[in-house]
């Protein structure tokens, strides 16, 4: 509580050069903490009640799930048979199924089928207490009209849509179906129905789908099939047209080309033998003899009969004229017959040979003749192949036109049958049951929110508090604000510890005196030993300098300067010094109205020369305490001017020859500049400040606009601390360490 000095000290210097550092930045946070404990305790239990209120009023909810699996392999089976072609099963499928079941179409059929719209959970405020409060007061508000259908679906729609919940679990193809309600068996019911509605929804899309598809087939069919008919008629005229037969899947001209032409081979070769065998029975003819071995002779009879019978008579004949010689009749005989039998087999020979010489001209002839006909079929057939190119266009055109018809019939078929067979890809694997625990509220989740939430919430007001309370309430905040020495924090004095007496004295009627008298009634107080503290501080200050007439004064009225000035001098009088005490508020003399109400004449009559001292102050019997009080001042417009006065110069020039200590009671600087006209005849100011209210910009604006003060400023007090909450802001100074340390030795609150 003493200071004399300004904070020069080797602990000051090295808690300066640390302030900044982590460590201080994390002792000023838990600072923040400790000083504000009391309102974070308060807003966190706050936060408690209200969540433990809504835990017992909130109406407990449920909530069923339900799952659903895109089957792919029934999709692949669907699609080889689909007559729309669906698309593959992906990611971003699966995706559009989880909005298609958050579609209004699938809400609003569940509303339908389960007639919510007259349910109370969906069209009402909700259960609970909460819901039965919102509901009246809907009540006190409504026109009385009813809501119309449309409007009871709407509400039902937003309540609906609010409470259930899709989700598609990872990047499976299955699909997790929630429902939120007061009834767990209208949760379970509600899920399976929306899990039922979205099945139906597919079935019936893709039977409309099937039944639009079939009906532009069947359209489509029939324009296909006089298309179909139009182009095989096409062929076939082009064919008449044309002269163009197919046979066996060949055209007849080709036919034709392929047999003729085999003739002509066969006729070649008959003609070239004919004319080999020709060839060969006229080099026959050309011999004189006729060679035997001729293939043609030996293969006629007469020929070879001939030859046989010319044989034998040739060895006869050699037998004779050998034997008889060849003049013989009878060789000559059988060499004539021999003659004969040679012309013979010539002439028979010649016969052969105009044979195959008609065979030859008539081989020749047939070769010709094919000849001519295999020219009149290329002919044709290069006719037939100009005229098939435009034939294979047709031919074509119309099997695409049968192909597509019958394409078109093909899938005509299959929408029938999946009109009467619908199949969705979407099934059920896991139906919703009634959940045995309820699903919020979630007692331990929302009391650990809370919790955590009113911390943050305790912290941040706490933060806004520190930040936005620009008032004193340590001493290291009087040295930075105000760079001066904070004396004493003196605790404050309510109308219970005015009313305490100590064992020296007994107790007063009237409490304001009681105050003024304190530190000799309670000499052993906290207060007193506060007020002790000031004055050590005085009298250390006087071994620098002359430190005898002591001004106290404040920013603003009612900070406690006239209790702290009279219980100051009360202590130095009670010590055996002479001290007079002065009251110097010519504005408003309230320590003359507590201490002197009946007093006539004072400080101005003192000044105006009218009355002597001894006329003018009183003494305590108990202190020895002389008391100046002001005298009439009602009438004083220019208190200033009487304070810096000569006559005053004067009066405080008796005093302090008079006197140890003189204490004035000054006016507060705020209102009046009464105290700035001292500063001549005054050794030291005490500037009292009230803990926790009085502005520091107020007091920091006051103090530097008098530097003639603030050069002669012993220090500050700060008044009425509250020795509860100043232990959290600096522990030292709070109760605890009072009580603990400073009761040894004989000390009381």
């Amino acid at each position: 509580m003493l200071q004399v000095n300004k904070p020069s000290s080797e602990i000051n210097r090295d808690y300066a050069s640390v302030e900044g550092s982590p460590a201080q930045t994390l002792t000023s946070y838990l600072d923040i903490i400790r000083r504000q404990f009391p309102t974070m305790v308060a807003i966190v239990s706050a936060c408690v009640i209200l969540a433990l209120l809504y835990l017992f009023t909130a109406a407990p909810q449920f909530t069923s799930t339900a799952s659903m699996v895109i089957d792919t392999r029934k999709v692949q089976l669907f699609q080889q048979q689909s007559v729309l072609g669906d698309i593959a099963v992906d990611s971003a499928t699966v995706e559009t199924q989880v909005e298609i079941l958050k579609s209004e179409n699938i809400s609003l059929a569940v509303i339908r089928d389960l007639h919510l719209i007259e349910d109370p959970e969906f069209t009402g405020a909700g259960g609970g207490v909460l819901g039965a409060v919102i509901d009246f007061v809907g009540n006190l508000f409504s026109d009385g009209h009813a809501p119309s259908e449309f409007e009871l679906t709407c509400k039902a729609l937003e309540r609906f849509e609010k409470n259930r919940t899709i989700k598609r679990l990872g990047l499976t193809y299955v699909m997790e179906i929630g429902f939120t309600s007061y009834d767990p068996q209208k949760a379970a019911k509600i899920a399976n129905a929306i899990a039922d509605a979205y099945i139906v929804d597919q079935l019936e899309a893709k039977y409309q789908a099937t039944r639009r598809a079939s009906v532009w087939l069947q359209d489509r069919i029939k324009e296909l099939r006089t298309q179909a008919s139009a182009a095989q008629k096409a062929v076939v005229d082009f064919k008449i047209a044309n002269n163009i037969v197919d046979s066996g899947g060949r055209l007849m001209n080709e036919q034709q080309l392929a047999e003729v032409n085999s003739q002509l081979v066969l006729a070649h070769a008959s003609t070239a033998e004919a004319k080999a065998r020709l060839d060969r029975i006229n080099d026959i003819l050309k011999q004189e003899i006729p060679d035997a071995s001729v293939a043609d002779a030996l293969k006629n009879d007469t020929i070879v009969k001939l030859r046989g019978q010319y044989v034998d008579m040739a060895s006869k004949e050699l037998i004779w004229s050998m034997k008889y010689g060849s003049d013989h009749l009878a060789a000559v005989n059988l060499r004539r017959q021999m003659a004969e039998i040679k012309k013979n087999i010539i002439d028979e020979l010649k016969r052969i040979q105009e044979s195959y010489k008609s065979d030859y001209d008539i081989a020749i002839t047939r070769e010709e003749a094919i000849k001519s006909s295999l020219a009149n079929v290329v002919s044709e057939l290069q006719l037939t192949n100009q005229a098939q190119v435009q034939l294979r266009e047709l031919e074509s055109n119309a099997q695409s036109y049968q192909a597509m018809y019958d394409n078109f019939l093909q899938r005509y078929m299959e929408s029938v049958q999946q009109q009467s067979f619908p199949i969705t890809e979407a099934r059920v694997i896991s139906a919703a049951t009634s959940p045995l625990k309820k699903s919020y509220p979630k007692t331990l989740i929302i009391l650990a929110g809370v919790l955590m939430g009113g911390v943050m919430l305790s912290f941040g007001v706490a933060m806004a508090r520190e930040f936005t309370d620009k008032v004193f309430r340590t001493t290291s905040q009087v040295e930075e604000q105000l760079e001066a020495n904070c004396i004493a924090i003196l605790p404050a004095l309510d109308g219970a510890a005015a009313g305490l007496t100590s064992k020296f004295t007994k107790p007063k009627s009237d409490p304001q005196a009681n105050l003024l008298r304190y530190v000799v009634d309670n000499p052993l107080s906290r207060f007193a030993e506060a007020v002790r503290s000031l004055k050590v501080a005085v009298d250390l200050n006087s071994i620098v300098r002359e430190n005898r007439v002591l001004a106290v004064t404040s920013t603003l009225p009612n900070e406690g300067k006239s209790t702290l000035s009279t219980n100051l001098a009360q202590l130095m009088a009670h010590s055996g010094a002479r001290v007079i005490l002065v009251d110097a508020d010519l504005r408003n003399p309230s320590l003359s109205r507590a201490l002197r109400p009946d007093a006539k004449v004072g400080l101005v009559d003192l000044i105006a020369q009218k009355v002597q001292l001894e006329e003018a102050i009183s003494v305590d019997p108990q202190t020895g305490l002389a008391v100046l009080p002001a005298g009439t001042t009602s009438k004083l417009l220019h208190t200033n001017e009487i304070l810096a006065s000569k006559a005053m110069h004067a009066v405080i020039s008796l005093l302090r020859a008079r006197y140890d200590y003189v204490v004035l009671d000054m006016p507060p600087m705020a209102p009046v500049v009464d105290v700035r006209v001292t500063s001549p005849f005054v050794d030291s100011y005490v500037f009292v400040v009230e803990w926790g209210k009085t502005k520091t910009d107020v007091v920091r604006h006051n103090l530097r606009n008098a530097p003639e003060i603030q050069d002669k400023l012993l220090g500050v007090v700060l008044n009425k601390a509250d020795t509860k909450a100043l232990a959290r802001y600096e522990s030292y100074h709070g109760r605890y360490y009072y009580q603990k340390y400073y009761a040894r030795y004989g000390y009381v609150e």
